[in-house]
């Protein structure tokens, strides 16, 4: 049972934190390039968060907006 714990450790430490520990390198000599990973992420958050407020203005503007100030029914 220890040698797949062993095993596990092993995966995780040496093979799948691969490409991290490069970033990890590559930070040294550049920043924006480590961390462009996060810029795309942040990005894509900031692109579909203007889309998802895009659509409450279109379904408000619709009055298919339900404005029920109770969440649920044993709220009431």
């Amino acid at each position: 049972m220890t040698s797949f714990f062993l095993g596990l450790g092993f995966l995780f430490e040496k093979v799948l934190f691969i490409p991290m520990d490069l970033f990890a390198k590559l930070e040294l000599t550049n920043w924006w390039t480590a961390n462009i990973i996060t810029w795309a992420f942040i990005l894509i958050t900031c692109y579909y968060f203007a889309f998802w407020l895009k659509q409450l203005k279109i379904f408000k503007a619709n009055n298919e907006d339900d404005q029920d100030t109770t969440a649920h029914s044993f709220l009431k």
